[in-house]
């Protein structure tokens, strides 16, 4: 594989030193080793217009699905020796460069394991895009990316056809997000509203189950006679499901827990009522 340098196809973050300053001259006065919590702080800038993926697991579930249009690839040599089939398929070339230059490129908290995929946006799927069949999720203002990106994973794993969110007050679907979901915005549609309330009043009319999960809900998921097609919504921890989601609701369910402790994060609670939700459909 050929070994190409970075600086070809894009500019040097703003931020990072132009180049060497010769031998024998010493760093700049408050200049910081390249790749430090202070040179990433400074250098990274979001473009709106790419997605940035990093992760082995993400990269290389992006270069598989083949969904999206790949600008970049920076990789160390020893991922993209483990990325190597996946590029050759796709025919990209990867730029060959040191883990501190993939740093540099990304927020200060990214792990990003020696690999970062750039893309352009998938494109935006519509609420009467999807069809009433199978489960979709339904999140109410869930603002965590960790979070989001855990409920995805998970709903990839349960073969869920859709996750529905909200345009303001949920993440961007990139960077962090993409390495928690873990290759599952690959797998699972994601359809933006301005109004969840209204997305709701069509799900319904659609004929899903509206099925909002609720710690002060009236009965038990277990309990609760569900069918198909299904939204299971689930809103933000602490605020819980707002006013209007849950007058959108057709019935409101609890988690039981016979431990201590009976509060769940969101990712866990999603996985939790998924797994009762496939029971009950498949019996």
């Amino acid at each position: 594989m050929a070994r190409k340098f970075p600086g070809d196809d894009r500019a040097r973050p703003k931020g990072l030193p132009d180049g060497p300053r010769g031998a024998g001259h010493p760093p700049r006065q408050g200049s910081r080793e390249r790749g430090s919590r202070g040179s990433r702080s400074q250098s990274f800038k979001s473009d709106p217009n790419i997605v940035q993926i990093f992760g082995f697991h993400a990269a290389r579930e992006a270069l598989r699905a083949s969904r999206r249009k790949v600008v970049n690839v920076y990789a160390t040599s020893a991922a993209a020796a483990r990325l190597e089939q996946e590029l050759k398929s796709r025919d990209i070339e990867p730029s060959i460069v040191e883990a501190d230059e993939i740093s540099a490129r990304l927020p200060p908290e990214a792990l990003h394991q020696g690999v970062l995929v750039e893309t352009r946006p998938l494109e935006a799927a519509d609420i009467t895009d999807l069809a009433p069949e199978g489960v979709v999720i339904v999140l109410d203002q869930v603002t965590d990316p960790h979070n989001v990106g855990a409920i995805l994973r998970t709903a990839a794993a349960f073969g869920v056809t859709a996750l529905v969110t909200t345009e303001r007050h949920s993440p961007a679907m990139t960077g962090i997000l993409a390495k928690a979901a873990s290759g599952a915005l690959e797998h699972v549609t994601i359809v933006n509203v301005v109004n969840l309330a209204r997305a709701m009043e069509h799900l319904g009319r659609e004929g899903f189950l509206r099925v909002g999960l609720d710690s002060e809900g009236p009965a038990s998921l277990e309990e609760t006679a569900l069918q198909a097609p299904l939204a299971l919504v689930l809103g933000a921890e602490g605020k819980g499901l707002r006013r209007l989601t849950r007058q959108n609701c057709d019935v409101l369910a609890r988690l039981d827990m016979p431990g201590p402790i009976k509060s769940l994060n969101v990712s866990n609670a999603c996985a939790v009522a998924l797994t009762l939700v496939r029971g009950a459909l498949k019996g």
